[in-house]
């Protein structure tokens, strides 16, 4: 009898939790496709980051003796040029390491735009409701409905002849333009979780003890919104770095002799039958790109997702 009362007053091991963001990244490291996203991911930023130095030539620099075309599928390798060169002799592999550079400021600055604009919308819509939440909701859909790649093209070139426009040899309009057309997603989504966090207890209780609304909504709401938004920002970066190709293609955005990788696609098309290297390793290095964020953006979305916790 005096075995079975120490058993039941032996004290019960608690267990802690791992927390949030561990048990994320436990989840996350069982996504293959996740890892492969992230490991491309880090790649793509050390050629961005580090592209000038490791580039085996300057992106505008001209071997005359070396100049496409070659007429054939696969370009020679005897002259120093690993994936060949373009019409004008620059090193095609140097100038898809510098478009990897354009890409990844596209990945950063639309972005940031996206937070400036996006959280602040949402957020006041989502908490204050009512008429302000109708104007900027209203508002967010006139946006929506304008055709973004027909904005971006109208406020690119009005704006061209302009000292922002000259910025970064014009890269910065086209960032900026591209964020102001991509902000919609992420204010809806704030919206959304604001909408259903602010009559939860714990908002009440901060209500009851005098937190104004300003302290609710940045130290409590948005907090418990940042699994959110950081998978929009991840799956927001490949739709930002295509509208930075297709403007590139279509002539707007990086200034010669810049090498954006829509550029590149487009400057290879008219010797594409000849020499198809010009248009198929920039195009490989944009599918990469928008792959790798994809798939660690659907990885991330699947780790930070409660519901999901016990299905993994």
């Amino acid at each position: 009898m005096a075995t079975q009362t120490q058993v039941l007053d032996a004290p019960v091991p608690v267990r802690k939790s791992a927390g949030l963001w561990r048990d994320a990244f436990g989840r996350l490291a069982k996504n293959r496709l996740a890892l492969v996203g992230l490991f491309l991911v880090i790649l793509f930023a050390l050629v961005a980051i580090f592209g000038p130095w490791l580039a085996p030539y300057d992106y505008k620099q001209q071997d005359v003796a070396a100049t496409a075309p070659y007429h054939g599928p696969i370009p020679p390798l005897t002259d120093g040029h690993v994936l060949g060169t373009d019409q004008l002799g620059r090193d095609l592999l140097s100038r898809i390491m510098d478009g990897a550079q354009i890409s990844f400021t596209v990945a950063i600055v639309v972005q940031v735009v996206v937070l400036i604009i996006g959280i602040p919308v949402g957020a006041m819509a989502g908490w204050f409701g009512g008429r302000m939440d109708n104007y900027l909701m209203r508002f967010t859909d006139v946006i929506y409905a304008f055709p973004d790649l027909l904005f971006i093209i109208i406020l690119t070139v009005a704006f061209r002849e302009t000292w922002f426009g000259r910025a970064l040899d014009g890269l910065l309009l086209v960032f900026v333009a591209i964020g102001i057309t991509s902000w919609i997603t992420m204010a809806r989504l704030v919206r959304g979780n604001l909408l259903s966090l602010k009559e939860t207890e714990f908002v009440e209780a901060a209500r009851a003890i005098g937190v104004r609304d300003r302290g609710i909504v940045s130290r409590h709401l948005l907090p418990n919104s940042i699994g959110t938004i950081i998978v929009a920002v991840t799956l927001g970066i490949p739709g930002a770095i295509l509208a930075e190709a297709t403007l590139a293609f279509l002539g707007i955005g990086a200034q010669a002799p810049r090498a954006s990788w829509g550029s590149l696609i487009d400057d290879g098309r008219d010797y594409i039958r000849g020499d198809p290297h010009l248009v198929f390793f920039p195009a490989l290095a944009v599918a990469i790109a928008l792959l790798s964020f994809t798939f660690l953006g659907d990885g991330l979305r699947d780790a930070l997702d409660p519901k999901l916790k016990g299905k993994q």
